[in-house]
């Protein structure tokens, strides 16, 4: 049975407190803090994950609905008490916290569980938008990406931001990050893929002219909204490609531009 929280300074709810910053609770520092998720799918897909779920917190009913496990502190609370323990009015009703695991180890990413099958993977450069990240995460699940490779600068893909836009899908994709940037590129080529580096440059090739059935390994490159990959990322790559577009219009988003280059290059 959920326990009710009707105080809402309870200490079995800590997790969830002063959210504010819509992020982690506060004074925790960036990267330590537990996995925040939020809605009923996302705790869903966040209780068939390897992640360790440490409590759900919500309104009576959402919660009642979840399938939690014996050992996890499940609570709940009437909106107005919620509200005041999380900091704002939370319209999905319920939230779940959960250990980080840490980044993947990258050699076993890049060969991943069957070296012989064919691998899919996104490059991320200095893409410190956790709305975008969460975005690109979501379509990657969908359409076939097998993990997430940042570059140190990128921001943090567990962060609350991130797994919601992701709809929680963010908790089953692996992700690693390359030490040095761009030259860990090396240690993709050397794993047998294809880098390909997405710009709008004039001089890049058709990413439909890029076969993805010419080689059985492909990463793509996204650099961040706006300043995009780096002329360093860029000349690192294997090939540089670009979506076709409209006179008039120089670029798409970048969470557009991935969802489109998954979909080109499965």
């Amino acid at each position: 049975m959920p326990v009710t929280i009707t105080d809402p300074a309870d200490p079995r709810v800590a997790d969830f407190r002063d959210l504010k910053a819509g992020d982690r609770p506060a004074g925790a520092p960036a990267g330590t803090a537990p996995v925040i998720v939020e809605g009923t799918a996302a705790v869903e897909r966040l209780l068939l994950s390897p992640y360790r779920v440490r409590a759900v917190f919500g309104v009576p009913g959402r919660v009642e609905s979840l399938e939690v496990p014996e050992n996890v502190g499940v609570y709940v609370a009437d909106k107005w008490v919620l509200s005041e323990v999380i900091g704002f009015r939370l319209t999905r009703g319920v939230l779940a916290s959960a250990d980080r695991l840490p980044p993947a180890d990258l050699d076993q990413l890049l060969a991943g569980p069957d070296p012989a099958a064919p691998r899919r993977l996104a490059v991320l450069e200095a893409l410190n938008d956790h709305e975008n990240l969460g975005s690109i995460a979501r379509s990657a699940v969908a359409l076939g990406i097998d993990g997430l490779l940042l570059d140190p600068r990128c921001a943090d893909p567990l962060y609350r931001r991130s797994v919601r836009v992701s709809m929680g899908h963010v908790l089953s994709l692996p992700f690693a990050v390359l030490p040095e940037w761009p030259a860990s590129l090396d240690r993709l080529h050397d794993a047998g893929y294809r880098t390909v580096a997405l710009t709008p440059a004039a001089d890049a090739v058709d990413l439909a002219d890029v076969d993805p059935g010419e080689h059985r390994r492909t990463a793509v490159l996204l650099g961040a909204e706006g300043p995009g990959l780096t002329p360093e990322a860029q000349r690192a790559a294997s090939v540089r490609a670009r979506i076709p577009m409209r006179s008039g219009v120089d670029s798409l988003g970048v969470a557009a531009a991935a969802a489109i280059a998954f979909a080109t290059l499965r």
